[in-house]
């Protein structure tokens, strides 16, 4: 449907590490009630990243992240640094990308 031109560039897009996007994930594991939101806010921010973290009712912390596509992925990688949180699985999804001004964390009512 699309033309071959288009598809090569959208790919080429997707894959250009300075492409600003969206994600939301998924974090399991020990990461509630261990300032692993906290840890997250801190590395978001000092990488310029907005969104938000919050707990879950379920345990898993829940993270919506906007920034560069390479700087994402630095600030999922470094999420496993943080004191006293155990990682064990993060599931991702990209998003239509959301503006936001900050990073803040988001508490529980």
């Amino acid at each position: 449907m699309f033309s071959e031109d288009y598809e090569h560039a959208h790919i080429g897009e997707k894959n250009d590490p300075t492409r600003i996007k969206t994600i939301e994930a998924c974090i399991s594991g020990q990461v509630q009630g261990v300032g692993f939101r906290g840890c997250v806010k801190k590395i978001a921010s000092g990488l310029c990243i907005t969104g938000k973290v919050k707990n879950l009712d379920d345990g898993r912390v829940y993270l919506l992240a906007t920034g560069e596509s390479a700087i994402i992925e630095k600030m999922l990688s470094s999420m496993y640094e943080c004191p006293r949180a155990y990682i064990r699985d993060i599931k991702t999804r990209e998003l239509k990308v959301i503006e936001s001004d900050d990073f803040r964390v988001v508490r529980m009512q």
